[in-house]
């Protein structure tokens, strides 16, 4: 083999390799799906440890109430999340004793309406607005102190420590908490009956000495008795006194 039929076969390949580079280059790349819908139930699945708070997502629907959410609405919304531990450290039989109306406020309360970052809990006002409603004191009140960057949560019948993010994307918070946030409307002391009103107080009859009030029947009757008596008495008397001069 001639060298001018080897540098030919050289030249060949490099050519070859060169062009086949150029086009794998010259290629675009496929352009990225739109990212999958938020849903909190996977989100829950994948961190472990939930499976109690995932079966009352199902239970009550708030797990799709907040996926239809996220996906349309810009406001985001936060997760307090109660792990397995959580839920069995409550009570026996406290779950089983509620309605389906009462498991749905008791998880609507573990969730808030807008996204909060970590940092912004050092800065919320009291009381926090949740999904449940009314934050009045025998309600739905969530409550937060800070220190340092520990964040507490108080109802009014527990209070529950932020332990740790989950989750978060800008648009959905969810932070694992060491206890079921236990709300008063469910939970808590009753409020104090209302004082009945006071009975509308009963006019009093002034009494002067000019008092024109009629006299009863009976006191009218015994007056005219008394003339009527008085009468046949004197007639009697001038009777026999006539009668005395005739004898």
């Amino acid at each position: 083999m001639t060298p001018h039929f080897l540098t030919f076969q050289l030249s060949l390949l490099i050519f070859l390799l060169c062009t086949t580079i150029t086009t794998t280059i010259a290629q675009p790349a496929p352009a990225p799906g739109p990212p999958p819908p938020t849903n909190i139930t996977k989100i829950l699945e994948k961190a472990s440890q939930f499976t109690t708070l995932i079966r009352l997502y199902g239970i009550t629907k708030v797990g799709d109430q907040i996926n239809t959410q996220l996906n349309n609405s810009q406001q985001g919304m936060t997760v307090l999340a109660p792990p397995d531990n959580a839920f069995s450290s409550l009570a026996p039989g406290v779950l089983n004793s509620l309605n389906d109306q009462q498991k749905d406020e008791l998880i609507q309360f573990h969730v808030l309406p807008t996204f909060i970052s970590t940092a912004q809990f050092q800065t919320l006002s009291n009381p926090l607005r949740t999904q449940a409603g009314d934050s009045t004191y025998y309600n739905f009140p969530l409550n937060i102190t800070t220190n340092g960057t520990s964040v507490t949560l108080i109802t009014g019948v527990v209070n529950a420590t932020l332990q740790n993010t989950i989750y978060t994307d800008g648009q959905l918070a969810v932070y694992q908490v060491d206890k079921v946030l236990l709300p008063m409307s469910l939970f808590g002391p009753q409020p104090p009956a209302a004082a009945p009103a006071p009975e509308p107080e009963k006019k009093k009859k002034k009494k002067t000495g000019d008092d024109d009030t009629p006299a009863t029947d009976s006191t009218a009757s015994s007056s005219v008795d008394l003339r009527i008596g008085g009468m046949h008495g004197l007639m009697g008397g001038l009777i026999g006194f006539i009668a005395m001069f005739y004898l």
